[in-house]
């Protein structure tokens, strides 16, 4: 595992050779009854170490724990952050990272509520800094869900805010911190059409959404495998285009 920058030493930053860095972005909050609030910290936290392993010279910076919850605080225990502070928190921890050298910053998010942070934060930094990288898993739950067949999940398609695929993937990365006999969830009746901005207590009962009982840690390999091989991917994609994209070719 990359060591966290307050773990390092100068003479081991310098000799690390970091050239690129991964972001962590969580929450602290309700996870239904049966998941720690951590949740969302501990699986992006997870992919990012992960991916770190598998990517030469990509420094994992200390993740963000808090984020922008104010959906689900009727629920206890939620802690949040407003959306205009999580956005210059963004701002200043992109903003240090390349101002010391660092540039190419992909980002994991584990929160529904940080997507337009985060897209906000960064694109603001990118107009400041044009020639940096700035890449973002924006909902890893919605992408292992692309990236596995279709049969993988039985209820609606494993998503769901402490649902089955989010509790499949605490089963195999956290096991010990699963409270199964206290799962419960329930699948929202939500129109198609428009994206309703609803708070938690208005569509569960549980602080939990889709169906967590049928959550495994089989699943969450699975999901966690296909993850980790998207975004390393991505990365060696990206470095071996010179971190360009968007060339376009003469029709």
């Amino acid at each position: 595992m990359k060591p966290f920058p307050v773990n390092l030493t100068y003479a081991d930053f310098k000799e690390g050779k970091f050239d690129k860095a991964i972001l962590a972005v969580g929450s602290a909050e309700n996870h239904g009854f049966h998941l720690p609030f951590g949740t969302d910290t501990l699986v992006s936290l997870a992919i990012a170490e992960e991916v770190a392993k598998k990517v030469e010279g990509l420094l994992v910076l200390p993740p963000i724990t808090y984020g922008v919850s104010l959906h689900y605080d009727d629920f206890p225990f939620t802690l949040t952050l407003r959306p205009e502070v999580m956005i210059e928190v963004l701002k200043d921890v992109l903003d240090s990272s390349i101002r010391q050298g660092i540039n190419h910053i992909i980002i994991i998010n584990g929160h529904d509520g940080n997507i337009a942070p985060i897209e906000i934060a960064s694109r603001s930094i990118k107009v400041k800094y044009p020639d940096s990288f700035i890449a973002s898993l924006d909902a890893w739950w919605v992408k292992a869900g692309e990236l596995l067949p279709p049969d993988t999940f039985e209820v609606w398609d494993g998503l769901g805010h402490a649902g089955e695929g989010e509790t499949s993937i605490v089963l195999h990365l956290y096991p010990q911190l699963a409270r199964m006999e206290n799962a419960r969830g329930v699948v929202p009746s939500l129109p198609d059409g428009l994206d309703i901005k609803w708070k938690s207590s208005e569509i569960t009962p549980y602080g939990a959404t889709g169906d967590p009982t049928k959550g495994t840690p089989e699943k969450g390999e699975k999901m966690f495998k296909a993850l980790l091989d998207c975004v390393v991917k991505f990365i060696q994609e990206m470095e071996k285009a010179g971190w360009k994209y968007g060339e376009k070719t003469e029709l």
